[in-house]
């Protein structure tokens, strides 16, 4: 066991966040924690790592583990550079083995210029040399919070690839369900302070809640209908009572008492928009650039009522510039966009509203609307922030009081409060909770004009889009019919070798040549089996004298480099045993 949490308590204001909770954390548990926004899992998160203290409880772990934390909005130094905010609480000596392997991380995460100051940065850039950071510790046990946010596809498919293969613990909070999916072996759900613990990915967890959420309805049900006989029973008559069963009315007492079974509160979208007419908005040969680097070169596109578009590229490409200039925020260089006399936009930028923290969640969406109009009815202000998952109490606090994931579901509110017609959304599922996106999805099916959104959650543009744009950072923007997997195949069949090597004619087929060892082959293959056991020695050496290593990181390390190079040899020497081997069965076959 890497590290275990009993009777955890934690109360933050008037919201008990944990109430006498246990979890438990063993070597090659890989867990996701989900729950809706504002329950509490950040905060989990960091009394995990030892960052806060609980109110109540005992984390215990073992002494010689290490915990590398990546928080949700990580503390850094400004004026250091992007390579030293890296290493900035470890020794020199750990740079010096690690700084190839450090600039090769960031490199994978888009930062490409290590001598930057962190100052400099945007809060994505942040936010992916944090995590670089949080990777390079010699860890037993990763806490990841959020990791996926401002992470491109590539990025993001290298992060899941190096996760699967990390050999420690890994606790993390995702919205990724492709990561729950692939990654993660067991599911923490965070609900009304208590934990429920599934041993299962993403699609497992699904099936065994909606199992335990029918078997507590069933159980419910019985103990109506238990309590009606009981109660009839009870009620029959005054002179009768006196010589009831006290057994039999107390244990009526008691069935009773029991509480029924909880369920979570889920938002409650209804689609709210005007009339859209029969002109949308139409792009002809726009045109954008930058400081001399061109980003939309003579694009051309006509915004059709049905449309689902996912615009996908590498971060910095301008996939939110093509959001901007689609909205008419932003002016092209050349080209027009003409945008209907109907047209509504409800546009979810990546940035957000300017939110005043001191600013009331009441007053924020009734300086938008009083009420709006959706299917389902008019809701008042009111209504929709309680369907949103804004009581009453919350309400009437500061948005500074919110959680990150409330933020932006209060975001969210406010740009459907508006009723538009078209949406552009802006990486609408950072921070949102599964079940929030779940339930956004459905909507966003329903929506009855054209979406176009910026995303780099797969699972999200899956289910979504039906054709995806690639802006490609060179002005190039290419079009794709389908969904986010449709449309990575086609960009691997097209990244392949334009020409299979063709196969060789009768007539050309060489002579055929007689098979035997050369000098220097015959020498290897006699001496490559005491090589290959020589190595196998070596790196349980290596594997013994780690286990000694304690709290020693620069040994630690050494050693771990030192495994990872004999392990390559071991590699590299095995697939040329192989190659003799069968060369050798090929010879003493053709010599009959």
């Amino acid at each position: 066991m890497l590290l275990s949490a009993e009777h955890l308590s934690i109360n933050f204001g008037s919201r008990q966040l944990l109430d006498d909770v246990n979890f438990y954390l063993n070597e090659g548990d890989k867990t996701g924690i989900i729950g809706i926004n504002g329950t509490g899992k950040s905060t989990f998160l960091k009394v995990l790592a030892g960052v806060i203290e609980p109110d109540a409880g005992v984390i215990s772990r073992n002494p010689n583990v290490q915990v590398s934390l990546l928080s949700q909005n990580p503390a850094m130094d400004d004026d250091a550079t992007v390579l030293e905010q890296v290493f900035l609480h470890f020794p020199a000596e750990f740079r010096e083995l690690n700084d190839y392997e450090a600039k090769s991380m960031l490199n994978k995460l888009g930062i490409t210029d290590h001598s930057q100051k962190v100052g400099t940065l945007s809060g994505g850039q942040r936010k992916r040399v944090a995590l670089a950071a949080a990777l390079i510790h010699p860890a037993d046990v990763l806490v990841l919070d959020e990791p996926t946010n401002h992470l491109d596809a590539e990025m993001t498919a290298w992060l899941e690839d190096w996760l699967r293969r990390f050999k420690g613990g890994l606790v993390m909070v995702t919205h990724d369900r492709y990561f729950l999916e692939r990654v993660v072996n067991h599911i923490t759900e965070l609900s009304r302070g208590k934990l429920y613990h599934y041993e299962a990915n993403y699609s497992k967890y699904l099936e065994l809640k909606s199992q335990r959420a029918e078997m507590a309805e069933a159980s419910e049900r019985k103990r109506q209908s238990i309590l009606r006989v009981e109660r009839e029973w009870i009620m029959r008559g005054c002179r009768a009572r006196t010589t009831k069963s006290k057994d039999r009315i107390e244990r009526y007492e008691a069935l009773k008492s029991q509480d029924a079974p909880e369920t979570d509160d889920t938002v409650q979208l209804a689609a709210a928009s005007s009339r859209l007419g029969k002109k949308i908005i139409e792009l002809q040969d726009v045109s954008k650039s930058f400081d001399g680097h061109a980003i939309i070169s003579h694009f051309s596109y006509n915004l059709l009522r049905n449309d689902r578009i996912g615009i996908v590229g590498r971060n910095g490409a301008g996939k939110s510039t093509l959001l901007h200039t689609i909205a008419g925020e932003l002016t092209p260089d050349s080209g027009t966009v003409e945008i209907g006399a109907t047209v509504k936009i409800g546009h979810f930028s990546q940035e957000g509203r300017e939110l005043d923290l001191n600013q009331r969640v009441y007053d924020f969406i009734h300086d938008i609307a009083d009420e709006v109009r959706t299917d389902e009815g008019t809701f008042t202000a009111n209504q929709m922030m309680e369907r949103f998952l804004f009581p009453g109490d919350l309400q009437s606090v500061p948005i500074g009081r919110l959680s990150g994931g409330e933020r932006r579901r209060l975001y969210l509110l406010s740009v459907l409060m508006e009723a538009p017609n078209v949406l552009l959304l802006d990486e609408p599922t950072n921070d949102l909770d599964v079940m929030t996106l779940s339930i956004l999805e459905d909507y966003l099916q329903s929506f009855p004009g054209p979406i176009l959104t910026v995303s780099h959650d797969r699972f999200f543009l899956d289910k979504l889009a039906e054709s995806i744009f690639e802006v490609r950072g060179n002005g190039e923007i290419l079009r794709y019919t389908g969904n986010w997997t449709d449309w990575q195949r086609k960009r691997q069949e097209e990244e392949a070798p334009a020409r299979a090597e063709k196969p060789k004619t009768a007539t050309e087929r060489p002579r055929e040549r007689k098979l035997k060892f050369s000098y220097k082959e015959q020498l290897e293959f006699e001496t490559i089996d005491s090589e290959l056991a020589a190595l196998e020695e070596q790196i349980a050496a290596c594997e013994a004298a780690q286990a000694q290593c304690g709290s020693d990181y620069v040994k630690l390390q050494e050693l771990q480099a030192q495994q990872a190079e004999l392990e390559a040899k071991l590699e590299e020497k095995t697939e040329r045993w192989m190659y003799l081997t069968e060369l050798k069965e090929k010879i003493d076959a053709q010599n009959g």
